[in-house]
């Protein structure tokens, strides 16, 4: 059985979202990454944003 091998507290939503951020912080490309996992446009752009926040642009308040 699977579960026995899950650690706790673990999901394959966070396992899903590690691995997206993983394949975020390599290429910096959002769209392999949505070729990769078939998602919008939106969600890889989080994902390169949150691993490279320096690259982003920060509008002004």
């Amino acid at each position: 059985m699977l579960r026995v091998d899950v650690p706790p507290g673990l999901t394959l939503v966070r396992l899903c979202q590690d691995r997206m951020l993983n394949e975020a912080a390599e290429p910096a490309d959002p769209l392999r990454l949505m070729r990769l996992f078939g998602i919008t446009e939106k969600t890889p752009m989080h994902y390169v944003g949150t691993a490279y926040p320096e690259r982003t642009a920060k509008l002004p308040r």
